[in-house]
């Protein structure tokens, strides 16, 4: 991506819909299906809380997804959506019943996805308590992603509600593996050549957690490192000059942290754990560490990791041993990639979501983030990711929390922008 449309792609000035767009918001939000459709929504308000919650007791693990997502397939059935598939990795897929008819395939017209994700970031013995309080709720992944996943609910029967329609097909899909360890797994089985959207969609927007004015444009870039140094280990005293792996990766780390950082586009390097050894008084047979590096541009983590493998190399080559003995050896494996992204502020699905925020009275602000939405935007799909209204924090603790303040109006946004794209899809198709 050149710097120059990364400066773009980040520039909160450019959240401002043209007048067009604007004026077409303004004639959705108050067509009679879209009042009606926002009616259901603060009546059903209280329906969609306790999903909310009945969702997030459900414990979703990494790779452990499937009980939430039978319950998210039957929650899907029971909102007025065509279940049509939970696929091999675990995603749940369904179409929108007042939407154009669609089936996987070439020659079928590009659907618009709305997706939520089922995992959460929490180990499986992790307890789970929701505990409410007025407005609030509180729990492990109460907003990230329970939120989301009612909010895709409450859309459907929404839509059904207030007899929207749309011209083009809208599929819902609950994805596994958006969090850290899954690695878009989910999402890029959806758009691999086995998956359901081999062939693309028309535009992918993504409902992750909290809010009603931030729209990720942006898909946050990431190479997650673990590096691995062995050598013959010994006493600290008696084989002093043997190879030390824990010396070895601090010299490494050293010069890791070293390495210029692009800040356009912005690029970051941390280490996040590390360990090895048995004893303080013995040279360890064994040391390794743990890194990432983000970045908002694919090129940039190419370099680095071109730059993390010279200086790893390095390092345990510059490291023989005395003679007669063993040196160190190097083990570097990839925890995890995922593709940086993103969509111009200018592409009609941002200036439709901009478009609606603005309807709501929320002021948009364009954002960068790491969400199901990189996958799509890596493949330059139009994609966004929404907040589906609210206030949250301490995501990713046991003690994240949502509040409930303007729900309904997140998920009227992400109704909205649906409405908008499928109008420019319709007026360009």
């Amino acid at each position: 991506m050149p710097p120059e449309l990364s400066r773009l792609l980040r520039d909160a000035d450019a959240a401002t819909a043209s007048p067009s767009w604007d004026a077409r918001a303004a004639r959705w939000i108050e067509h009679p299906g879209v009042v009606r459709a926002r009616r259901y929504l603060e009546s059903a308000d209280s329906r969609t809380l306790d999903e909310q919650a009945a969702l997030a007791a459900v414990p979703a693990p990494p790779f452990h997804e499937e009980r939430r997502g039978r319950v998210m397939a039957d929650l899907m059935a029971a909102s007025d959506l065509a279940v049509l598939e939970t696929d091999a990795v675990g995603n749940v897929v369904a179409h929108l019943p007042r939407s154009a008819p669609w089936s996987a395939g070439p020659g079928v017209r590009l659907p618009i996805v709305v997706a939520a994700h089922l995992d959460t970031v929490f180990p499986p013995d992790t307890p789970i308590e929701v505990v409410r309080d007025g407005d609030l709720l509180r729990a492990p992944g109460i907003s990230d992603d329970a939120r989301g996943l009612a909010a895709v609910l409450a859309l459907s029967r929404a839509v059904s509600e207030a007899r929207l329609e749309f011209r083009s097909p809208v599929l819902v899909v609950a994805t596994v593996g958006e969090e850290g360890p899954g690695d878009l797994r989910g999402v890029r089985h959806l758009f691999s050549p086995e998956g359901l959207l081999a062939d693309g969609c028309a535009a992918f927007v993504s409902l992750d957690g909290a809010g009603l004015r931030r729209i990720v444009n942006v898909g946050l870039g990431s190479l997650r490192y673990r590096a691995t140094v062995r050598g013959p280990g010994g006493h600290s005293w008696v084989d002093y000059g043997t190879p030390n792996p824990i010396h070895a990766l601090a010299r490494a780390l050293d010069n890791l942290t070293r390495v210029p950082l692009s800040t356009t586009p912005a690029t970051t390097l941390s280490v996040g754990r590390w360990g090895g050894g048995t004893a303080v008084n013995a040279i360890p047979t064994a040391a390794w560490v743990e890194f990432e590096v983000r970045s908002e541009a694919e090129v940039e983590l190419s370099r680095m990791d071109l730059e993390i493998r010279s200086i790893l190399d390095r390092v345990a080559a510059g490291n023989p041993g005395r003679p007669g003995s063993h040196g160190l050896t190097l083990e570097l494996d990839v925890l995890g990639r995922r593709p940086a992204g993103g969509t111009s502020p200018h592409h009609p699905v941002v200036e439709a979501a901009v478009a609606a925020t603005r309807s709501l009275g929320a002021h948009p602000e364009l954002g960068v983030s790491s969400t199901d939405a990189n996958l799509p935007m890596s493949l330059g799909l139009p994609s966004v990711t929404l907040g589906a209204g609210g206030d949250a924090g301490q995501a990713h603790t046991p003690d994240e929390w949502f509040r409930n303040v303007q729900g309904p109006d997140g998920i009227a946004r992400a109704l909205m922008t649906l409405l908008l794209v499928d109008e420019a899809l319709t007026r360009h198709g």
